[in-house]
Order: structure tokens, then C-alpha cells, then sequence
């Protein structure tokens, strides 16, 4: 502090610096929302024609929101480097930040000039695919964007607009600082530096979570697509945090490394997992099947249910007493329903659960929905793919925001023929992930058509922190969850216990509704993921990592599954095709039905069976689930194991050819 204050250290300065850093924040915010804007404006054409004046508002609400943090960085960046300058060479601190403030507005203003011909290639703002630029052939799309979107004669426009700009932030940098008031008395003084101190806390707090002072209505780019236009969710990305974003994917594609094997080692799973003896080498005839034969009635709709973060441990006998999951507990309590209840998820993210469940595939390190693979064609073992051969089609009902890891392109690219989200639903609450779960149901009922086949993946999002749903509005009664008393005097968790409740309530009320008003109807329930809540402080392996499995409809009955099966996401796409495909029909897939022996469960780090769940890892770590366990086979499990990741790896990431090497193959 010394050396600071023989620096010339004043409060007048850090006050001087940062209203002055304030104007450039201002300055950003608004540029920023003219060139949003002027995007949407330029662009109508793009417009869906369903799109409405609120569509708009709500885009430049949510974009105004998400470019507080692109502002918030800018201008925060150069009040420290400001402040910074002011004490050491004070001289130069004002030129130092106009040079910063003339580099934003010329590369915001560059940025902008390229995202319309950049969207007009790829309908899309800044992505991923920038980065595949390094990997092209430069000097011909250079070529080709010279000639199609006259780049020079764009380049020479931004440099005008910015050199206007320049000229307009030089002069709103140098309006009046008003300074802070000072008194006679000491303490006085510092009151009014606390109060300054405290209003940047509360702004930077402020401008973090994009216009609000929490993380539960945090605004970012992963749940920014809000409205049901493509157009005006990507306009809501301002091109720093179109960027980032393009940053971010570029990342998790580069860490999906996968696994390594030559296509020779593949062969040898695919025998060994299929039981096929003879030679191909074609991948997709090892994992062709034929159905057995439907042994339910064709039902007229299929809804295939992902609970987020329902997990098994509350419907176990030894929780009975919280009173948490009795509307799942009831549908299974019921005739012609059956429930696994040794089934693992695909990982430990909604993601991975999507991803299993769409296309059929293990997890192997790959990063699918950032693969370019995976949208040239669907996969054979895609779910939606082969379920539309049946004659259904194929809808995709999200609670959360279009933009959540690609997940509308990605689940049209795997043969969904509709995709809809937060922003198509009329909702009244909801947090930063989405709409609750009630407005989630509700759109479905609202959008399903009797005369139509339909196959419904619908993804909910309540059970979820922040945990933010009116759970008493709801009619939740925590005195209903006996439990341990710190179980009872834990307010956070009993707000946990309480989401799950709701998530289970409205899950047991939508069954219920859509069987009355589509009796001849299939429901599948499952959970996304388990391992976020639990009440023991030191769960077991079974219970910290199980989710449900749950069929439920007409013909369904307990016996219809084969007995004590195990299994993961990877096996509910041939167990619904099983149950109502008829004799012949043929199918890819790499898990084997349920309605048929299958041993294990496998997934990203554990396996299970009827008796033991374990680590996939050489510490292997096998937990009885109960008392009567069998001795089970290592060798066995680790060869399953290996088997299934192996083919979910090569067959989403290099196709069905094993007649090259992978030193062939391009990464």
C-alpha cells in the first residue's frame, strides 16, 4: 500500500478510472444491441413465418442480457489495465484506454460485417466450424468468399462504420466525471467508500449472471435459444459470446479422443458380443437383428420419458418413508407395468443420456453431439431412424432451450422429425435450465394428435439445481417425508427431496392424463443420470449411481422382460423395438433387448448385474446389491465391457467400414 501511495495512489483516481471504464461498459452494451438489431433487421428474411413482434422482444431482451457479461469483460479488462496505469504511468492511462476502447468498437464492429455472410453460409452465428478453417483448403475459400460475399467492399464499409464509431466512444469518454461527494469528517469519507465498493460487488454480481443477482436465471450461451426462431436465438449471441462458445465446443470435440483400436480388435468384439462367427467387413451386419415379433399391441403413441436426475434410490423399500417418488411407485405397483430396477445411465450428464439414448452408443469418449459424423445421416442403430420404419413419427419435447449442446440439430440429424423446447411452450415459471415440468406435459398433451403415430422423447429439467419450482404452490408437504432429524432440519436438502417429489408428481399426473386421453398408448420411463442427491452421506455404489427403468401400457406386464436382466440407455431402443416390431423386421443395435437375457448393464465407469455393481477400471471395486449374490465372472464383464465401447466408438466415429486401418482413417 505504501508503494501505491507513492505512486500517486488516490481513491479519486480508482473513482476517475471507473466511471470512466462505466461510460466504455455503456458505450458496449448499447453497440452491441444496434448491431443485434441491425442483424434481425437485415436477416428478416430468415425469419420463420411464424415468428411475432414478441419473438423479437424476447431476442433483444435475452441478448441485452447475455451481452452485460460481453461488455462486463471488455470494460472490466481495461479499468484494470487502466487502473492500473493510472498509478504507474499516469500520463498515459487515457490513451491507453482510448486505444483499448478504438480496438473493441473496430473488431465488434469487423465481427458484425462478417456474422451476416458467415450465417448466410451456415445459418448459424459464430460455431465450431470456424475452427475447421485451420483444416481447409485456405486459399480456395478465401477464394470463394472474395467472389460470393464481396468481402473487400464489406471490410472497407466495417472500417468506415468503426472509424465513425471510434469517433463517438472518443467523445463519450471524455464527458464530465461526476466524483464522489467528500465530507469534513473521516468516517463520513469512508461510508461513502464502502457504499462505492459495495455497488461495484453488486454490479460485477450483476453483470456475471446476465442481468440478475443468482445463478438460478443466469443467462449463457448453452441456454440462450429461448424463442422458437433459429434466426433470433442466434441473434441473441452477441459475437464475443459467439466465440466463446465456438471456443468452448471446439474444446469438447477436441476431447473426444475415443479409444484407439485397430479395426482388426473391432471384429474380434463384434463376434464376441454378437455371438456372429463369420467374417465381414461391414460393422452393420454384425449388429443387424431380426424382431421375434410384437408382444404388446402396436400402440398409437410411444412417449419415452428422461427424467432429470431420477434416480432408483427413492423408490427402494428402505426409503419408503420419504414419501418422494409414490407416483412412479404406484404406476409400477400396477399390472401391466414391469420395472428394472438394476439399470445404470449412459454417464453422469444429461448429455450423455441424450446421446445414448438417440443413437444407441456407449459412452467412448466421444463427444457426439460436437461430431461432424453425426450430422451427414442418422445412425442404423439410431432410435428415431428405426422407430420411423414402424410408421411413428419421431418428436423430441425439451423442457430447457434449443441451444443446450446442439441438441435440436442434433436430434433432427438423428431422423426426429420435430423438435420442440422452452421457447414453443406457454410457461409461468421456470429457471435458467427451463420451464417446469408441468408446462413441459402440458405442450405435449397440447401437441400430441390421435390420428397421427407418434415416438415422443420427452426431457425434463425441474429436478435440477438452482431447484426453483414454488414447491408449495405445487402442494408439497414436507411434514408427508418422515425422516432422520437431519434429514428434516436440512432446508436445502429437504428442497432437493422436495424437486424430486414434484418431478415425480407431474410425471405420475402426465401418465395418468395422456392414458385417459390416448388409451392405446406406451409409456417408458427412465432417469438421465442418478448421483446429485442422495440422503446418506456415504451411499453405496448401487445406490448413489441406479436409475429406474419403467414400461407401462397396454399388454405390458411383469413378465414380459426376461428375468433379473440388467441393462443401461443402450438398451431401451432394442427392448421397445422387441415389444412391438413384427416377426422379421430388422434392426441395429448394439445393446441387446431386455425382453431377451442380458446380463449387464454397461456405461462410461460401471457395470452391473442382478447381483453386483462396479467400477469398469482396473480397480474393478464389485458391491453386492444384495445378499444373495452369485460369484461372478471378471473376465466375462471386462470382455462386455470392452465389446460395447469398442463398436459404439468405431461406428459413430468412423461408419460401418472395417475393411481399412485406422492409421487410414482421418481423425
Amino acid at each position: 500500500m505504501d508503494i501505491l501511495l507513492k505512486k500517486g495512489f488516490t481513491w479519486k483516481n480508482v473513482y476517475e478510472v471507473f466511471q470512466t471504464d462505466l461510460k466504455l461498459f455503456i458505450f458496449i452494451i448499447m453497440l452491441l444491441f444496434v448491431f443485434r438489431l441491425s442483424f434481425i433487421v437485415t436477416m428478416g428474411d430468415y425469419l420463420g413465418e411464424s415468428t411475432i413482434l414478441k419473438d423479437v422482444m424476447l431476442s433483444l431482451y435475452y441478448g441485452f442480457k447475455i451481452s452485460l457479461k460481453s461488455a462486463g469483460i471488455l470494460a472490466g479488462t481495461s479499468f484494470l489495465i487502466c487502473l492500473l496505469a493510472s498509478i504507474f504511468v499516469p500520463k498515459f492511462y487515457v490513451k491507453i484506454r482510448m486505444g483499448l476502447a478504438s480496438c473493441y468498437v473496430l473488431i465488434l464492429t469487423i465481427l458484425f460485417y462478417v456474422r451476416i455472410p458467415y450465417y448466410q453460409q451456415f445459418h448459424a452465428g459464430f460455431n465450431q466450424l470456424i475452427f475447421n478453417t485451420f483444416n481447409d483448403d485456405v486459399s480456395a475459400l478465401t477464394s470463394s468468399l472474395l467472389q460470393e460475399y464481396n468481402l473487400p467492399l464489406r471490410f472497407g464499409i466495417a472500417f468506415v462504420t468503426a472509424f465513425i464509431l471510434i469517433k463517438v466512444v472518443k467523445w463519450w469518454l471524455n464527458t464530465k466525471i461526476v466524483y464522489l461527494p467528500t465530507f469534513s469528517k473521516h468516517y463520513a469519507n469512508i461510508g461513502v467508500r464502502i457504499v462505492f465498493l459495495l455497488a461495484i460487488y453488486n454490479l460485477a454480481i450483476f453483470i456475471r449472471f446476465g442481468g440478475s443477482m443468482s445463478y438460478a436465471y443466469n443467462v449463457d450461451w448453452e441456454n440462450s435459444g429461448v424463442t422458437k426462431d433459429q434466426l433470433l436465438n442466434e441473434a441473441i449471441l452477441d459475437d464475443v459470446q459467439a466465440l466463446y462458445r465456438a471456443y468452448e465446443l471446439n474444446n469438447r470435440l477436441l476431447s473426444s479422443v475415443g479409444m484407439g483400436l485397430e479395426s482388426s480388435q473391432v471384429v474380434n468384439y463384434a463376434k464376441s458380443l454378437t455371438a456372429k462367427n463369420f467374417d465381414s467387413n461391414n460393422l452393420d451386419d454384425y449388429l443387424k437383428q431380426e424382431a421375434q415379433g410384437a408382444k404388446i399391441p402396436k400402440p398409437q403413441h410411444i412417449f419415452l420419458i428422461i427424467g432429470e436426475n431420477y434416480a432408483n434410490w427413492p423408490l427402494l423399500p428402505q426409503y419408503q418413508h420419504l414419501n418422494i417418488a409414490n407416483g412412479l411407485k404406484g404406476i409400477i405397483a400396477k399390472d401391466n407395468a414391469t420395472y428394472v430396477n438394476t439399470f445404470l445411465p449412459n454417464g453422469m450428464s444429461t448429455v450423455s443420456a441424450v446421446m445414448g439414448v438417440l443413437t444407441g452408443f456407449a459412452d467412448a469418449n466421444l463427444y457426439l453431439t460436437q461430431m461432424p459424423e453425426a450430422y451427414k445421416q442418422p445412425y442404423q442403430t439410431a432410435i428415431a431412424h428405426q422407430i420411423g420404419k414402424l410408421g411413428y413419427r419421431a418428436n423430441f419435447w425439451y423442457a430447457g432451450p434449443s441451444s443446450w449442446e446442439n441438441v435440436r440439430e442434433f436430434s433432427l440429424a438423428q431422423g426426429f422429425k420435430a423438435f420442440y423446447s422452452s421457447g414453443d411452450f406457454d410457461k409461468d415459471g421456470g429457471n435458467v435450465w427451463g420451464c417446469d415440468d408441468k408446462d413441459l406435459y402440458q405442450a405435449v398433451l397440447k401437441g400430441t394428435k390421435n390420428e397421427d403415430a407418434s415416438f415422443n422423447v420427452i426431457l425434463t429439467v425441474s429436478n435440477h439445481s438452482p431447484y426453483t419450482v414454488d414447491l408449495a404452490a405445487a402442494g408439497f408437504n414436507p411434514d408427508l417425508v418422515e425422516g432422520p432429524a437431519e434429514v428434516k432440519n436440512d432446508p436445502e436438502l429437504m428442497k432437493k427431496l422436495g424437486h424430486f417429489w414434484y418431478a415425480d408428481k407431474m410425471l405420475a399426473e402426465f401418465i395418468e392424463t395422456a392414458e385417459q386421453k390416448y388409451p392405446d398408448s406406451l409409456f417408458i420411463i427412465v432417469g438421465d443420470h442418478a448421483d446429485r442427491v442422495n440422503i446418506d452421506k456415504t451411499p453405496s455404489v448401487y445406490e448413489r449411481y441406479g436409475i429406474p427403468l419403467v414400461l407401462y401400457g397396454k399388454g405390458v406386464n411383469k413378465e414380459i422382460l426376461a428375468q433379473q436382466v440388467a441393462g443401461s440407455h443402450i438398451n431401451i431402443m432394442p427392448t421397445l423395438i422387441e415389444l412391438i416390431a413384427p416377426k422379421g423386421f430388422e434392426y441395429y443395435t448394439i445393446g441387446r433387448s431386455l425382453t431377451k437375457p442380458n446380463k449387464y448393464g454397461i456405461n462410461y465407469g460401471f457395470w452391473i448385474d442382478k447381483d453386483y455393481v462396479g467400477k469398469t477400471d482396473s480397480a474393478f471395486m464389485a458391491e453386492k446389491i444384495n445378499n444373495s449374490a452369485q460369484p461372478y465372472d471378471k473376465a466375462e464383464i471386462e470382455n462386455e465391457v470392452n465389446a460395447v465401447r469398442a463398436l459404439s466408438w468405431w461406428r459413430s466415429k468412423y461408419g460401418s467400414n472395417l475393411a481399412v486401418k485406422l492409421s487410414e482413417q482421418s481423425e
